[in-house]
């Protein structure tokens, strides 16, 4: 599954109420792509003699429960029914109800690797080779500066950004101790400058 860890779903994101939310059928469709076999499912419920595809709590708020499937391994996840302020819903209705089940169908799928990094609340997935640790009282007082200018810069343009740290010139531990000095969110700008200066 350490490939899944490695995929970058940031262009099938959206931010709603300062959360991170990914694509269902964009992360079924990726699931899909590795194992044409792989099955998913909603776990159903005895409610007053009734099957629901939720549990009832006591205080009239609901749960749903999803298994998925890859490769032979099952992950499972919870989540409550909840509103657009993911606050916990009494008595949902259908919509309500599916609408948390495919939710949890995402966070399922992301048990077995595939967008794991933003329920960590990060911005980027792991990289194919792990960086190089550097303890930050080894970095030049000259990187601290390029590191501040970056940031600074690629909040409103990180083309220039990117030609910024081009012209440094900086040599392969140099960019490993820059890129240890950035932020998630600067460092996720400048790829997606990077990628798109590639098309």
């Amino acid at each position: 599954m350490h490939e899944f860890l490695k995929i970058d779903v940031s262009d099938h994101t959206e931010k709603k109420n300062g959360l991170t939310y990914l694509s269902w059928a964009w992360a079924w469709m990726t699931v899909l792509k590795h194992d044409p076999d792989a099955t998913w499912e909603a776990v159903e419920y005895i409610s007053d003699g009734e099957t629901t595809p939720c549990m009832y709590l006591r205080d009239a708020t609901a749960m749903v429960k999803v298994h998925v499937t890859v490769l032979g391994k099952t992950k499972s996840c919870l989540l409550p029914v909840m509103d657009h302020r993911n606050k916990a819903i009494q008595n949902p209705d259908s919509f309500q109800i599916n609408t948390a089940i495919m939710r949890c169908l995402a966070k399922a799928i992301s048990m077995h690797g595939i967008a794991l990094y933003i329920y960590a609340n990060e911005d980027l997935p792991i990289d194919d080779e792990p960086k190089q640790l550097v303890r930050p009282e080894s970095f030049p007082s000259k990187l601290h500066e390029l590191a501040f200018d970056i940031t600074e810069l690629a909040q409103q343009k990180p083309e220039s950004a990117l030609q910024h740290i081009y012209a440094a010139r900086l040599d392969r531990e140099q960019e490993v101790a820059l890129s240890n000095l950035l932020d998630a969110h600067t460092l996720n700008l400048l790829k997606k400058a990077k990628k798109r200066n590639e098309i």
